[in-house]
């Protein structure tokens, strides 16, 4: 694929978020066969002013499953993230979103149906705003409370999920005055408030101490467990963090090469090689030292212990 030539499938390429518009844009949400995949990504190619940060990334996710997006730093995680919440949109190839072509269909017509935890979302909150309405306002996807008033049984339902991560003490006070971890644990939250079909948590687990890690993934795993028709899509770095009942894994890597060699790269002023999508299946097979060896430049050991997984670098190899 050409790395300048502009996109080619009838939408216009997302560089700094905006959404594209023109003819292929319709305004009423069609209906769709619940059959349909909740995620569906193919030949995706995402360019920044002419460098080509993923490409040839292929995905289908099916309703219901429980998947974990892996990868390293940089690699285009929160590019895909931004695809897939309807909130960017490829350079080349097609991006399906519970039945919807990404381009095609008006997002907002279909967006309150994906509840997203994310720090760049957390950051369109209002400072002064109430977690509490900062969980609420899920239900009219408002980023803030305005004019809008909800009932009692949905105060309710918001303060219920904000107990559930231990988080109740938060009523009353302001954004701007929580830790990072608390905030993280708000926009989870917010992003259950509105039993959203598909459920994207990016980084969810992001500036918790042991405890709160520990609460947020005992919460989440019951998620991955017990909640058997949402589709979930767990985002992250860290093996550690990767909570009982997700079973699939998408496991993102260099087009060539390893993550050694992009630092490499980066060192030299160059242009690493683009991400892409190196294994997508049943999460244990994709969980092994050889691969995730191979994608990070370093000898590791995987572990799958007590339910939980974790890895490190061989000693010896150091």
């Amino acid at each position: 694929m050409s790395s300048t030539e502009p996109a080619s499938t009838g939408t216009t390429p997302e560089i700094d978020g905006r959404t594209p518009s023109g003819s292929d844009v319709v305004h009423e949400h069609e209906t769709k066969q619940h059959d349909s995949p909740a995620i569906k990504l193919t030949d995706v190619e995402f360019r920044r002013r002419g460098r080509v940060i993923l490409t040839d990334v292929n995905l289908t996710i099916a309703r219901g499953e429980k998947w974990v997006l892996f990868g390293p730093n940089g690699i285009g995680k929160s590019t895909l993230v931004n695809m897939m919440s309807t909130r960017g949109f490829p350079s080349e190839g097609t991006v399906d979103i519970l039945g919807n072509r990404l381009g095609k269909v008006d997002v907002f017509s279909y967006r309150p149906l994906i509840g997203l935890s994310s720090a760049s979302l957390g950051r369109e909150l209002p400072p002064q705003e109430d977690p509490l309405d900062a969980v609420v306002t899920a239900l009219t996807a408002t980023l803030g409370r305005w004019r809008d008033s909800y009932t009692p049984a949905e105060y309710e339902k918001a303060r219920r999920l904000m107990a559930e991560f231990n988080i109740s003490y938060l009523e009353g006070k302001q954004m701007y005055r929580l830790s990072e971890g608390e905030r993280t644990r708000v926009l989870i939250c917010r992003a259950l408030m509105a039993d959203p079909q598909l459920l994207i948590l990016d980084e969810p687990t992001t500036g918790l101490d042991l405890g709160g890690r520990e609460i947020a993934l005992r919460a989440l795993a019951k998620i991955g467990r017990e909640d058997h028709d949402r589709t979930v899509v767990l985002v992250t770095h860290r093996l550690e963090e990767i909570p009982q009942g997700f079973d699939h894994v998408a496991i993102m890597g260099r087009l060539k090469g390893s993550e050694a060699d992009a630092y490499e790269t980066n060192v030299a002023g160059g242009n690493p090689q683009p991400g892409t999508i190196v294994y997508a299946g049943d999460l244990q097979r994709g969980f092994t030292s050889e691969r995730l060896s191979s994608i990070f430049g370093l000898q590791l050991n995987v572990t799958h212990e007590h339910g939980r997984w974790g890895a490190y670098a061989i000693s010896s190899a150091l």
